[in-house]
C-alpha cells in the first residue's frame, strides 16, 4: 500500500466494518445509550420506533438506559424490559432498526437509589447497597423536583433476585429481537453503587474489598451470560466519575482492573469506557485507560465528548476498537452521513432532552 493510500485509509478508518462478538458491524460508529423519557408507562412506543431507525446508519444502536425491574424505573417515562407489553414494544423498535440494516444493544439500567416513588408503580422499592440518600434532587411528573429518598439497604436475597432480574431481561432482550445486551455499570446506577465507596458502605461479602465491591458486576454478568451468551454482552463502565454522587478511592485503579480480569473469564464481547471529563467530570487517567485497552481481551469502546476528528487520531492510535458519539445523535440522525462528508452538525435542543413528545426527539 502507498503512503497515500494508506493515509487515506487510516483517516477513513471510523467506517470501516468491526466485528463485535459475532455480529459484523458496517462502521465503528456507535449511538450511545441517552435517556430520552419518552416510554410512556414505561412501555416502548411508536415515537421511539422511528427514533431509532432514523439512527440505523450507526454501525451499533445502543438504546438509553431500560429497567431490568419494576425497582430500577427511577426516572419519569424511562422504559423496562421486564413485562409482555414491553417486550412487544421493543419488538417493534428492533424490527425497524433492522430492516433498516442496523445493529442495536439494549442497555440495561437499575437505578438503584437514584429514584423517587413518584416515578415508579405501587408495589416497587428503592434498593441500594446501603441506605445512602444520593445527593440532590430529581424530576417527577406528578410533583417536579423532589429529593431522592434513602433507599433500602438490599439483603442477600434482594441481591440474588436483582441479579436474576438482569438475567431475565437478558433473555427478553433476545426475545424482542435485540442484538445484545449492554449492562449499565456506570453514571451511579445500581452496579456502579456497588462499585463505590460513597453509596457502598457494606461490610459483607458485597462490600469493603475490590473483591467484594466487583462481585455484584460480575454476578450480573455471569448469570446474563448463562442466558445469552458472553457474545452478545458488553459493560459499560465509568472509572472516576462523579454523577449521581460517586466518589473516587485510592483503589479504583486496582478495582477496575481486577473487574476487567474477571470479565475476560466469562469472554464478554465489549468495554465501554466513559470520560465525560469533557462534559466537566473528572478525567479518567489515561495510564488507567491504556491499562483497560492493554488487559481486556473483547472490543473497547471509546465514549465522551468524541468529533470525527479526536475519534479518527483514537481508532490510530489503536486506543479503542469502536467510538459513542452521544448529543451529536440527538439532532443528526443522519450523523454518519455527516460525518463522513464533514457537513456542519444542527445543535441539540437541551429544553428538550427529556420531555414527552416529538418536539426535539424525532423531528430533526
Amino acid at each position: 500500500m502507498s503512503e497515500v493510500s494508506k493515509e487515506h485509509d487510516m483517516s477513513n478508518i471510523l467506517f470501516t466494518p468491526v466485528t463485535l462478538g459475532k455480529l459484523q458491524l458496517k462502521n465503528r460508529i456507535v449511538m450511545a445509550p441517552m435517556t430520552r423519557s419518552r416510554a410512556i408507562d414505561n412501555v416502548p412506543n411508536a415515537l421511539m420506533e422511528k427514533y431509532y431507525a432514523d439512527r440505523a446508519t450507526a454501525g451499533l444502536i445502543i438504546t438509553e438506559g431500560t429497567s431490568p425491574s419494576p425497582n430500577g424505573l427511577g426516572y419519569a417515562r424511562i422504559p423496562g424490559i421486564f413485562s409482555d407489553e414491553q417486550v412487544k414494544g421493543w419488538k417493534q423498535v428492533n424490527d425497524a432498526v433492522h430492516a433498516r440494516g442496523g445493529k442495536i444493544f439494549i442497555q440495561l439500567m437499575h437505578t438503584g437509589r437514584v429514584s423517587h416513588p413518584a416515578n415508579m408503580a405501587a408495589g416497587s422499592r428503592i434498593l441500594a447497597p446501603s441506605a445512602v440518600a444520593a445527593p440532590g434532587e430529581m424530576w417527577t411528573d406528578s410533583s417536579g423536583m423532589q429529593p431522592h429518598p434513602v433507599p433500602a439497604a438490599m439483603n442477600e436475597a434482594e441481591i440474588l433476585s436483582t441479579i436474576a432480574e438482569y438475567a431475565n431481561a437478558s433473555k427478553r432482550a433476545i426475545e424482542a429481537g435485540f442484538d445484545g445486551v449492554e449492562l449499565h455499570g456506570a453514571n451511579g446506577y445500581l452496579i456502579d453503587q456497588f462499585f463505590n465507596t460513597a453509596t457502598n458502605q457494606r461490610t459483607d461479602q458485597w462490600g469493603g474489598s475490590v473483591e467484594n465491591r466487583i462481585r455484584f458486576a460480575v454476578e450480573v454478568a455471569k448469570a446474563s451470560v448463562a442466558v445469552i451468551g458472553a457474545d452478545r454482552i458488553g459493560m459499560r463502565i465509568s472509572p472516576y466519575g462523579a454523577f449521581n454522587g460517586t466518589v473516587s478511592d485510592l483503589k479504583m485503579d486496582a478495582m477496575y482492573l481486577r473487574l476487567v480480569e474477571e470479565l475476560n473469564k466469562l469472554g464478554l464481547a465489549y468495554i465501554h469506557v466513559v470520560d465525560h471529563s469533557s462534559m466537566g467530570a473528572p478525567e479518567v487517567s489515561p495510564e488507567l485507560k491504556a491499562k483497560i485497552r492493554a488487559n481486556f481481551t473483547g472490543k473497547y469502546i471509546l465514549s465522551g465528548g468524541y468529533d470525527a476528528a479526536r475519534a479518527h487520531a483514537d481508532l490510530d492510535a489503536q486506543r479503542g476498537d469502536l467510538v459513542a458519539f452521544g448529543r451529536p445523535f440527538i439532532a443528526n440522525p443522519d450523523l454518519v452521513q455527516k460525518l463522513q462528508n464533514g457537513t456542519a452538525l444542527t445543535a441539540p435542543d437541551a429544553a428538550t432532552f427529556y420531555t414527552p413528545g416529538e418536539k426535539g426527539y424525532t423531528d430533526y
